[in-house]
Parts: structure tokens; C-alpha cells; sequence
């Protein structure tokens, strides 16, 4: 009997590894645009992506693609070259902030372990994507998908990292002493008369 195992090895394809993503890339809305033009509408498609690395990297992206995975791959590319890095204090964030961005107005708060995360939609999305573990969120005003993902981008971006806290305070200005407050006696000239 010849041996069978020289054969088998020639004839296996190599085994491809799947790529191991380095950044969770989460499609967030995808939107079927229009364009009129003389002999009708012309349709498109628009992507906004959301990309972290879990660990306080984080950016967004928005395009446009002829159809849905040409505008998702267009829109990750946009999001992975504006990165912004996000202050995160034990997991949660480091103070409580307020931002707007057009009609979306976002309110985050930090929260303590255990908690969760405390958002809806686009948001959590976002605060997961960014590696926060727990923290509380508000969205009022407009729920526009676009504007709501970008007010909570601003939002971590303007982020004060404990670090920079300024936790003494000043030294107050110097006081004038009680000797210092009494006006100077005045010299009286006798008079003469």
C-alpha cells in the first residue's frame, strides 16, 4: 500500500485565518437618499458607521454609495480617520456633560458599577463602542440619528479627564490686616488764639 498522506497534503487548500478585527465597526442608520434629475429619481444609499476599539478610541462616518456596502465601506473609512480619543475614568465617565449639536441635545452621566448603560439607540451604541461600562444618558430635542451620533461624539470629546480636575483652591488675595484698615489719625494744629 502507498502512502495516502503526500497526496492529501497536495490536494488541501491552506487554511485562509479569518483577519481579526482590531476595531468593532456597527452600522448605525442607513438611509435611501433620492436625486431628481430630468427622467426621474436617481437613488442612493447613506451609510453612518460607528468605530472603536472598546478601549477610548472612537470615530464616526457618514457616506454615500451606490448601493448599501459601498456606503458602509465609505463610511468606515471616513470614521477610522477621525478618530477621537475619549477620557474614561473606572470605566464610566468622568463628569456629568451636556452638548448640542443642530436640534440633538445629549446629556451624559457617569454612574456607578454595576449600573450598565443607561441610553437608547445610537447613543449606547456609541458608549459601548467606546469601551464605557457604565454611565447614565439623556437624548432631548431632535432624534435625528446623524445629529444625535455626532452631539454624543462632541459630547466625549469634551470630556475633561480627572487628571486635569482642579481640586485645590486658590489662594485668596491679600487681606488687609486690622491695623492696615484703620484710617491714619489725622494731625490737628492747635490753634492760637
Amino acid at each position: 500500500m502507498a502512502d495516502t498522506k503526500p497526496q492529501e497534503r497536495r490536494n488541501r487548500r491552506p487554511e485562509i485565518q479569518p483577519e481579526e478585527k482590531q476595531f468593532d465597526e456597527r452600522t448605525l442608520h442607513i438611509d435611501r437618499v433620492a436625486r431628481v434629475v430630468k427622467g426621474g429619481r436617481r437613488f442612493r444609499f447613506r451609510a453612518l458607521v460607528v468605530v472603536g476599539d472598546k478601549k477610548k478610541k472612537i470615530g464616526i462616518g457618514s457616506a454615500k454609495g451606490a448601493d448599501v456596502t459601498a456606503a458602509v465601506n465609505k463610511a468606515t473609512e471616513v470614521a477610522k480617520k477621525n478618530f477621537v480619543e475619549v477620557s474614561l475614568y473606572k470605566g464610566t465617565l468622568p463628569h456629568e456633560i451636556e452638548y448640542k449639536v443642530s436640534g440633538a441635545h445629549i446629556l451624559l452621566k457617569p454612574a456607578s458599577a454595576g449600573t450598565g448603560l443607561i441610553a437608547g439607540g445610537v447613543v449606547r451604541t456609541i458608549l459601548e463602542v467606546a469601551g464605557v461600562k457604565n454611565a447614565l444618558s439623556k437624548s432631548l430635542g431632535s432624534s435625528n440619528k446623524t445629529n444625535t451620533a455626532y452631539a454624543t461624539l462632541a459630547a466625549l470629546d469634551n470630556l475633561v479627564p480627572a487628571s486635569q480636575w482642579v481640586t485645590t483652591k486658590a489662594k485668596p488675595a491679600k487681606t488687609k490686616t486690622v491695623e492696615d484698615k484703620k484710617p491714619a489719625a489725622k494731625k490737628t494744629e492747635k490753634v492760637k488764639a
